[in-house]
Formats: structure tokens, sequence, C-alpha cells
């Protein structure tokens, strides 16, 4: 199995976890997580980050203000944003390629 189908499974599976349909394998969920914080040490705006990410800007801000809080998957894609962010682009940029979407001409993502 290549890593790219690798990391889609693990998202299919965290998803699972996070809508109740699977029990996770001792994995680590953090309970929270500072969005701002993982923004920022990216160098990102909040649009440029919720672009980066498939995310709204209204969620981003929502977070980083306290409004809202990320559901379990959210905690996991932002864990993995965290810790490797380059292996997260490159999946969904693969995911962008294959649905024949192109780049936006004005951030290139």
């Amino acid at each position: 199995m290549t890593f790219g189908k690798e990391l889609l499974q693990s998202a299919h599976e965290a998803l699972a976890i996070a809508k109740g349909e699977a029990e996770p394998a001792g994995v680590y969920v953090p309970e929270s997580v500072d969005v701002a914080a993982i923004r920022k040490r990216q160098k990102l705006s909040q649009s440029a980050f919720a672009d980066r990410y498939g995310l709204s800007v209204g969620t981003v801000r929502d977070w980083e203000r306290g409004r809202r809080k990320p559901d379990r998957a959210a905690l996991v894609l932002l864990a993995v944003i965290d810790r490797n962010p380059e292996v997260v682009t490159r999946a969904l940029t693969a995911g962008r390629r294959r649905a024949g979407v192109q780049p936006c001409p004005v951030s290139g993502s």
C-alpha cells in the first residue's frame, strides 16, 4: 500500500471513530488544540490556513476565538497538520488532481 493510500485509509478510520462507528486502536487524540499556534507556526493567515487544509475561514476564526471547538475528526486532522503539514497538503493536493480541480491562480493551492 502506498503512503498516500495509507494516509487516506487513516483519515477514513479517524472519521469513523469521530462518528462513533469505530473504536480507536490505541491512538491518542488530544482533547483540544491551539489552532492559532498551529497556524502561526506555519506563518499562514487564517484565510491561507483554511484554504490549504479545506476548512472555512469562519470555522478557523471561531476555533481560534473559542466560539466553537473542533470535533474529534477535526482534532485528528489538526494534530496531523501540526506534526506533519506536508503530508496533509500532499494528500489534499493529490485528491484535487484526481478530481480534476485546477490550482487556484492566486494562492497556488
